[in-house]
């Protein structure tokens, strides 16, 4: 071998790359968007797809998820359920607006609450678009529903 194909094996990084979580959550969103492409939009169909979505996460990520489901679909009952990447999402219009992401999905420290671009969260020239997850108080519950109903205003 050339010394410049040693050096290109040489720096390659086992972490370079997509990792199967990532693979697995993109397989995951084409397949989505196959499903959407086919099939009406209906709330039965979207609520389905992400308590299937719920169901499968491992037990502290799942109640986590089964409570922000609830607070959503009743703080902004104009959002519709549906999946993102294989991960819960609700969207107004066609547009996600929110969605969980799950800790053990992708091995991180905590689960992720998220807004889109699309979520009225405006604050000045700056404001958060994610937040992080480890517990839902009602001090948290309430803080949600708030941001969820202002993210639909």
């Amino acid at each position: 071998m050339s010394a410049r194909t040693d050096t290109k094996k040489s720096t390659k990084k086992s972490g370079e790359g997509f990792t199967a979580e990532e693979k697995a959550a993109m397989k995951a969103r084409a397949q989505e968007l196959k499903a959407e492409a086919r099939a009406s939009k209906d709330r039965a169909a979207g609520e389905s797809a992400v308590l299937a979505a719920i169901s499968q996460m491992k037990e502290h990520d799942r109640s986590m998820a089964k409570r922000l489901h609830e607070i959503i679909t009743t703080s902004a009952p104009v959002l519709i359920p549906k999946t993102w990447y294989g991960m819960p999402a609700y969207a107004k219009d066609d547009k996600v607006v929110c969605f969980f992401q799950s800790a053990k999905k992708f091995n991180t420290r905590y689960a992720t609450l998220g807004f889109s671009d699309t979520a009225n969260l405006d604050e000045g020239v700056m404001w958060s678009t994610a937040f992080a997850l480890k517990e839902l108080t009602t001090a948290e519950e309430a803080k949600i529903k708030a941001l969820v109903k202002k993210a639909v205003s």
